[in-house]
């Protein structure tokens, strides 16, 4: 698909048909994350792939947003690998992972396999749920599956503000 089309295509599936990310898909889609770049190329993100009912089971009890999606990427970095920006008052962890998430998400779209980024959750809670390291902290969640029947993007999906309202030449 062209990339163009990709960004215009994605959208946050809210309803998931029972359909399972066949495993060759869900490599294309977490190469795509591996690709990504991040800062000094630490590469200090991890990807856990939720599929069993039990993690699933627990990515339900830190949010009501998994949609019945059968596959969630949980998208972590690690706190004490990241590049830490001069003055010290901001570290590469969460830009990091979220280039790596929305290179999965994308990389999803482009796939066919629908998807949504989730950040209604507790990260705290979600790490200590899901068992993770000390270091690590939690970015996202990442819904991937295949839209139920009728289901599409929310009908604000289009809604855009003009570039005049976002972009500022100088």
């Amino acid at each position: 698909m062209e990339f163009s089309e990709v960004i215009k295509k994605r959208y946050s599936c809210k309803k998931y048909s029972e359909k399972q990310v066949p495993a060759e898909v869900l490599e294309e889609i977490l190469e795509a994350g591996r690709l990504a770049p991040t800062a000094k190329n630490l590469q200090e993100h991890k990807i856990y792939v939720l599929t069993s009912p039990e993690d699933l089971a627990l990515v339900d009890e830190v949010t009501p947003c998994r949609y019945g999606a059968p596959t969630v990427l949980a998208v972590t970095f690690d706190t004490t690998n990241v590049f830490v920006y001069p003055g010290e008052e901001r570290d590469s962890g969460v830009e990091d992972a979220s280039i790596v998430a929305t290179h999965l998400s994308l990389a999803a779209t482009n796939a066919g396999v629908d998807n949504c980024w989730l950040n209604f959750f507790d990260p705290a809670k979600a790490k200590e749920a899901l068992g993770l390291p000390e270091n690590e902290e939690v970015l996202m969640l990442l819904d991937l599956g295949y839209a139920a029947e009728g289901t599409g993007p929310l009908p604000n999906h289009e809604k855009r503000k003009p570039l005049s309202e976002t972009v500022v030449y100088r």
